[in-house]
């Protein structure tokens, strides 16, 4: 085929093409500053005069947008999203039903969700590592002084930027009392989010007028999925994350990859942010433990970065998402807590154990080569792509 790769700043580029050429097709790239708009007439133009120009059988983009979706329908092409990030409120669209649409979310839950509004065009299929290309960077020669580390966690604290629980004002004091004790209530429950379930309209028309959402007439995004995913689940991760890194580093102390420089907490080492392509698979790959402390409104899905871990041949101490199982033996292949005390008998274990460390971070990366290969996982997206097609010819 020949692809048209959407060309945004996301993760995975270089691997996602390099797997569709050496799957036999080629690639071209182009770009557009307003692909976060529902609505783009000079969007529209652009990407109509360049499909005028060249002759294209599909569109793929990481995430899904609905301004490539309308595109695609306008184009008579085929539009192929892999999303990952969660939430992504732009799967609520009304284009996502479009039949040109083939989307792959890496949530189970969120697979079932929209399947059970009767949505065609989702598909579940976890996010693709890409352990050889890790190993052809480890293979040349490189400083790895700087990247040593007993204990690792690499990810955003979630309180540098859209800090919208932080902006709620004039709450009564039961729906600060009620959202106090729900949220206090989810950080002790690993592996189901039940946010949404539990705001009644009461709490959601407070928080309506506290921080008003403009939902408009694009989509079927409820109150319950803006509050309870970005305002609420944005607040619980970074509860959880600065509750989590505290009380490791606490007894063990790491190194912190965050965004936030100023950060400090004892025992924490804050290195700053750190570069996807060039310093997370040394990052991992030389870290004793690599800590995954999933975003809450993950239900049950393989975060990237978890995925990346493995695939650097790195230990993976993670919260329980039950979709690992699906490919994953904890024990074996990674190793879940359930608690804070759990988490740190864990650390306290496997620093101690370092031949078992070694081969349960073997074994990880080896179902990453097994199971979840970017060449492996594009293949049956381009199948599935393919069977869908035929199914709406029919």
């Amino acid at each position: 085929m020949n692809i048209l790769f959407f060309d945004w700043p996301c993760f995975c580029k270089k691997d996602a093409a390099d797997a569709m050429k050496r799957l036999g097709h080629s690639v071209d790239y182009f770009f557009h500053p307003d692909y976060m708009d529902r609505v783009s007439a000079d969007f529209d133009a652009a990407l109509d005069a360049f499909l005028s120009d060249g002759t294209y059988d599909c569109i793929f983009s990481y995430n899904f947008f609905p301004l490539i979706a309308e595109g695609c329908k306008r184009n008579q092409l085929r539009y192929l999203s892999v999303v990952y990030d969660a939430p992504h409120v732009a799967l609520y669209s009304y284009t996502v039903i479009y039949p040109c649409n083939t989307i792959f979310v890496f949530d189970r839950a969120q697979y079932q969700e929209l399947s059970a509004m009767g949505i065609t065009t989702v598909h579940y299929l976890p996010l693709a590592g890409n352990a050889d290309h890790i190993d052809e960077l480890l293979a040349q020669p490189h400083d790895t002084s700087g990247y040593r580390s007993d204990v690792t966690f690499v990810g955003s604290l979630y309180n540098e930027t859209h800090t919208m629980f932080d902006r709620l004002t004039g709450l009564s004091d039961y729906a600060r009392g009620y959202l106090d004790a729900i949220m206090q209530a989810q950080l002790r429950v690993y592996g189901y989010y039940f946010i949404e379930e539990v705001l009644d309209e009461r709490i959601l028309s407070e928080l309506s007028s506290a921080l008003p959402y403009d939902a408009g007439n694009t989509g079927i995004q409820s109150l319950s999925y803006i509050y309870g995913n970005y305002v609420i689940g944005r607040k619980l991760t970074e509860l959880d994350r600065i509750r989590t890194l505290t009380s490791a580093a606490a007894a063990h102390p790491l190194r912190l990859y965050t965004p936030d420089r100023s950060w400090q907490a004892p025992g924490i080492r804050n290195m700053g942010p750190a570069d996807y392509v060039s310093e997370l698979p040394y990052i991992f790959h030389y870290s004793r433990i690599n800590l995954n402390i999933t975003l809450k409104s993950i239900k049950t899905g393989i975060p990237l970065r978890a995925i990346d871990i493995m695939s650097a041949g790195g230990f993976l101490l993670t919260n329980f998402q039950a979709d690992f199982l699906d490919y994953f033996v904890p024990d074996e292949d990674f190793v879940y807590y359930n608690d804070l005390q759990d988490l740190n008998e864990k650390i306290d274990y496997y620093l101690s154990h370092e031949q078992e460390r070694q081969r349960i971070a073997a074994n990880g990366r080896n179902k990453i080569r097994q199971c979840l290969g970017f060449d492996l996982l594009f293949s049956e997206m381009f199948r599935v792509m393919d069977a869908a097609e035929e199914c709406y010819v029919c």
